[in-house]
């Protein structure tokens, strides 16, 4: 049987860096420096830390508010604020959509593991940068390879959330995430000094948002939602965690602070290398699995050393960033066994353990041997990626603000938004929040619904 006392984390702190854990990852290494490079440099980092602030965060502090009143998982938030109604499927295709971005999420995870290995062996040797562009594609092919790296990472990721919140989860974010502020910042040096690399500081931090555009905003807005993995429960399951006296504000502001402020350091890290090199900036999702490869060898020429120290840095610091969020996704699985089934964490992670290695081990192998199975032309891996990017993660989203903003009584709202009326400025915020939850964030998410459709 679970206890009956709730496990919580053990402080404040500890809470914030567990959800900037859960919000830093492959979102931000990965995807962001190919996102600015696609749409126009700084004019995308503004667009991004205005979505962030003004759609993204309010997301966010709707999903947290719900975990902090309902004190259960994604399933149970619902059934319980909610009793009786139709809701309790909105939590239901939160674990759902938890379950499929694991196992497609640690193949990319896998990668990292692979990548980091080869980053201290002859993979990315020097002598030959020309043949690091190649890695990735053989790598993500082979059957043995790409399955051992994918089983290692989600092997990691079923370990530390075994250990439970305090001994497994908290543990494990509290030394990761500053340490990924700091390997990334250390990377962030060694890019700048590069020679040629003041042009991509300039591609950065010179916007020009007329190069934006419309497709620029909306891409903005979707990064920022799949950086803060909202919409599928991961906010709402940590803000169940949370001690009573805890700030949503309070967190939610530090947890979009800390993911905006790394993004950008991933983006300093990333794009003075690439302009240092020669290659085009818009290089897309490669850049970071083919295209750093190639310059990390290539400036292993002169400094073979160095080199090595760096791209080991790099993808060490990919490796946790994808780890501290894959944790709190396969939370999202295990809490809800656990709380269903009323059953021990090692049977619920048991429970959830073999379904992602069957479908995970399928999104691995769609790279290669089933790369031409097809369902709606698409293989198994993009089919996962576009069902929760563009439809699940964003109608989550909707679905969430609509409740607080619409279904949740405006005085529980209150309550727990300003911790019963003592947090005075929360109080001052509250009222603009809920406007913003009611008439703004809505229309703005169906928006990039029907536009990531078309």
């Amino acid at each position: 049987m679970i206890p009956s006392k709730r496990e919580q984390f053990g402080s404040s702190f500890t809470f914030i860096l567990a959800m900037a854990g859960s919000a830093i990852g492959l979102g931000n290494i990965w995807r962001f420096p190919f996102m600015v490079g696609e749409h126009g440099g700084g004019a995308f980092i503004v667009a991004y830390l205005i979505c962030s602030m003004f759609i993204a965060l309010p997301c966010f502090l709707c999903e947290s508010l719900i975990g902090k009143r309902a004190r259960v998982g994604a399933y149970g938030a619902f059934e319980k604020l909610a009793p009786g109604s139709k809701w309790k499927w909105v939590g239901a295709v939160c674990v759902f959509a938890c379950f499929i971005i694991i196992s497609y999420y640690c193949v990319v995870g896998g990668w990292s593991f692979d990548f980091l290995v080869r980053s201290f062996t002859e993979g990315l040797s020097p002598a030959h940068p020309e043949e690091a562009v190649g890695i990735f594609g053989k790598m993500a092919s082979s059957p043995l390879e790409s399955l051992t790296a994918f089983m290692l990472f989600f092997g990691a990721t079923a370990l530390i959330v075994l250990g439970g919140v305090k001994k497994g989860i908290e543990k494990f974010t509290k030394i990761t995430t500053p340490m990924l502020f700091v390997l990334m910042l250390a990377i962030v040096v060694y890019s700048v000094t590069l020679p040629g690399s003041s042009a991509g500081i300039k591609y950065i931090m010179q916007p020009d948002l007329s190069k934006l555009g419309a497709s620029g905003w909306a891409c903005a807005l979707g990064q920022a939602f799949f950086s803060m993995s909202l919409g599928v429960g991961t906010v709402l399951i940590y803000s169940s965690y949370m001690q009573k006296d805890d700030s949503v504000l309070k967190s939610g502001f530090w947890t979009s602070g800390f993911d905006s402020g790394f993004a950008i350091i991933a983006a300093l890290a990333v794009m003075p290398a690439v302009f240092s090199a020669g290659i085009e900036p818009g290089a897309g999702p490669s850049l970071v699995y083919e295209t750093l490869p190639y310059i990390f060898a290539s400036m292993g020429i002169e400094a073979p050393v160095t080199s090595r120290i760096v791209t080991f840095i790099f993808f060490l610091a990919i490796l946790m960033a994808a780890l501290t969020s894959s944790i709190s996704m396969f939370e999202v699985c295990v809490e809800h066994a656990m709380e269903r089934f009323k059953c021990k964490r090692w049977h619920a992670v048991l429970l959830f353990f073999v379904p992602v290695m069957i479908l995970g081990g399928l999104c691995t192998l769609s790279f290669g041997c089933m790369s031409g199975v097809r369902l709606f032309d698409k293989t198994i891996f993009d089919l996962c990626d576009y069902l929760c990017s563009n439809i699940l993660m964003t109608l989550g989203a909707l679905a969430f603000t609509i409740f607080v903003g619409w279904k949740m009584p405006a005085a529980e709202a209150r309550e727990e938004f300003t911790n019963g009326g003592t947090l005075k400025f929360s109080g001052r915020i509250f009222n603009a929040f809920r406007f913003l939850v009611r008439w703004v964030i809505p229309p703005v998410i169906l928006l990039i619904f029907i536009s990531n459709l078309l």
